[in-house]
């Protein structure tokens, strides 16, 4: 996840902000108000969607809002549309979300450069799609190179195209996922720009819209009439509702706002470029020690499999672990399941090479440990206040006390 500045948090404490309370007038609110329409634009001019909403608390929940506003996109045109394609390389949530708004999941399967075959495609679009949700770059670490005719072959059949912003930073100021097909999409603020992320909350996952699904967003939506912000309910015909009380969580979407401006367009494309060569540095380094299912060039994050590169019984669990006895929080592993034996190495923008360098070192060790001293390996943590849990028992009878 993205560094989080001391500044931003500064910012979401200042007085002017943080004594506010949502039932006041709009008169008197007109400073958040405008904070908030500015950074729907700044998102719709970095993103190519020309309307969004910031009232879902997470990407998921992002996800599940722009689900619902597809569902109700079709029924406004009286179409019956009930499946949604989520391929195999999507982002993690995709499915629940796509379950929960009420429809059925169509896997689709990667080729085997770990992308989509258009080909492959076909043979699941059928008249009852909805929508096909898309994460570009895939969770893989790998641009969908037939974007073009994907898209192309959606909105043939009446379907639209769902943009998964798990990976933005990877594309952010570089390519816009509207002017790429896609029609709606949400963006996780913790993994793009720079709030904070984990324990639940808080959270933040704003979703763009193409103008034609306008009426169908959140509401009330915020707009500019005479250089005055006002709170409308214009869209309630159409509106899916609410997905959150009030505004969203404002003090996330302080954050983000002071983020995109402090970098401006140059900065933004600059931290994209950043971490796009950080995790290819990572990636160089490592690919003689382990294996690296898509390929030896990658964009902000790449996934690797350790099977067949680690010592007889020792597996990737066991090298998270033992990542947490030399300091390292360890990344996500055995995901995406495509992937056996996965760990997924997703290195931000502001690692500097001394900081990869030793992150290196350090999962090379292990490798060479679970050669050379398995034990300790597949007994770590050792070094933590708390060592291997039995991590089944402690999802289904967790001790909530000290």
């Amino acid at each position: 996840m993205k560094y989080n500045p001391i500044v931003n948090e500064k910012i979401a404490k200042f007085e002017e902000f943080a004594s506010l309370h949502p039932y006041q007038s709009e008169e008197t609110i007109q400073g958040s108000l405008e904070v908030m329409y500015e950074l729907e634009r700044a998102l719709c001019e970095i993103s190519g969607m020309d309307y969004f909403t910031l009232q879902p608390a997470a990407g998921a929940h992002g996800e599940y809002a722009g689900l619902l506003i597809i569902a109700q996109y079709f029924k406004s045109k009286k179409e019956k549309r009930t499946k949604i394609i989520v391929p195999d390389s999507a982002h993690g949530t995709n499915p629940a979300s796509a379950a929960l708004a009420g429809f059925e999941i169509v896997s689709l399967k990667s080729d085997e450069n770990g992308i989509i075959s258009p080909a492959n495609l076909k043979e699941v679009l059928t008249q009852d799609v909805a929508c096909m949700m898309m994460t570009v770059p895939n969770t893989l670490g790998v641009f969908e190179k037939n974007i073009a005719e994907i898209s192309k072959m959606i909105h043939e059949n009446g379907s639209l195209l769902y943009y998964d912003g798990a990976n933005l930073n990877a594309v952010m100021g570089i390519a816009r996922p509207a002017d790429i097909g896609f029609d709606v999409m949400h963006i996780n603020l913790h993994k793009t720009f720079s709030t904070p992320h984990g324990g639940g909350g808080p959270g933040s996952g704003p979703v763009g819209v193409k103008s034609f699904l306008k009426d169908f967003l959140p509401m009330p939506l915020i707009i500019k009439e005479n250089d005055e912000f006002k709170v409308s309910f214009n869209n309630k015909k159409q509106s899916i509702g609410k997905m959150k009380a009030f505004f969203g969580n404002f003090p996330v979407l302080l954050k983000a706002c002071a983020y995109v401006k402090a970098l401006g367009g140059v900065g933004l494309k600059e931290a994209s470029t950043q971490a796009v060569l950080n995790a290819n540095y990572v990636l160089s380094c490592l690919k003689d020690k382990v294996s690296i299912p898509a390929g030896n060039v990658c964009m902000h994050e790449f996934v690797l499999s350790s099977k067949g590169h680690l010592g007889e019984g020792i597996k990737t669990l066991d090298v998270a672990k033992r990542l947490l006895d030399y300091g390292y929080y360890a990344p996500t592993i055995y995901f995406p399941l495509i992937v056996e034996e996965a760990m997924m190495i997703e290195p931000t923008e502001t690692e500097s090479k001394q900081v990869l360098d030793e992150f290196i070192d350090v999962l090379s060790k292990i490798i060479d440990e679970s050669k050379t001293n398995p034990e300790i390996v597949h007994n770590a943590p050792v070094n933590t206040f708390v060592s291997r849990l039995n991590e089944v028992e402690a999802a289904r009878k967790p001790k909530l006390h000290w």
